[in-house]
């Protein structure tokens, strides 16, 4: 890409403060930054414009950032796709991974940790710190909700009967912002 090009970055975030914020960093870095705050939305922007790269959280309100990872992996499989979370787990990253998402990093996360994911490609990191601290019930429970989420192709209903709870249950689940 030469550099009169603009480089499109896509950030799904639905908290407004922290897609801001990465937003403008972004934007003073030279990316013509798009702001979204769910999947569907992120779907939408995509008939607008096609990202070089996507930031993506895992747990946005609505459908998961792994339904938002696959999607972005469908229209464009050249975007650079980086997921970060605040609950980051073996499992969700495989699942981002398998999904199209190049990198996975846990919050907090700035932009220059994003754009050196964004640089690295496709190779690993070795020296990656592992979190110190135990998975909470709690986090465990998101965990598996987003496996089973993932393994039904995102099907809220399917999930539900695989998980041994009512549909309505699950969605509110999904609907409640997780507490550090």
């Amino acid at each position: 890409m030469s550099s009169n090009q603009p480089r499109w970055l896509l950030i799904v975030e639905d908290d407004p403060s922290l897609s801001g914020a990465l937003g403008r960093s972004f934007e003073r870095r030279g990316y013509s930054v798009r702001i979204c705050d769910s999947a569907e939305a992120a779907r939408c922007a995509l008939d607008e414009v096609m990202p070089d790269f996507a930031v993506v959280d895992l747990k946005l309100s609505g459908a998961s950032g792994l339904e938002c990872v696959r999607i972005l992996n469908e229209r464009n499989p050249a975007m650079r796709i980086v997921v970060l979370t605040g609950f980051a787990s073996i499992a969700t990253a495989v699942e981002a991974i398998k999904l199209g998402a190049c990198h996975y990093l846990a919050k907090p996360s700035n932009a220059d940790d994003i754009e050196e994911a964004f640089q690295r490609g496709d190779q690993g990191d070795s020296s990656v710190a592992l979190g110190p601290r135990p998975s909470s019930i709690k986090t465990l429970e998101w965990e598996r909700i987003h496996e089973t989420l993932a393994e039904t192709d995102f099907n809220i209903s399917e999930a539900a009967r695989r998980l041994g709870m009512h549909r309505r249950t699950l969605a509110r689940k999904l609907a409640k912002k997780r507490v550090d």
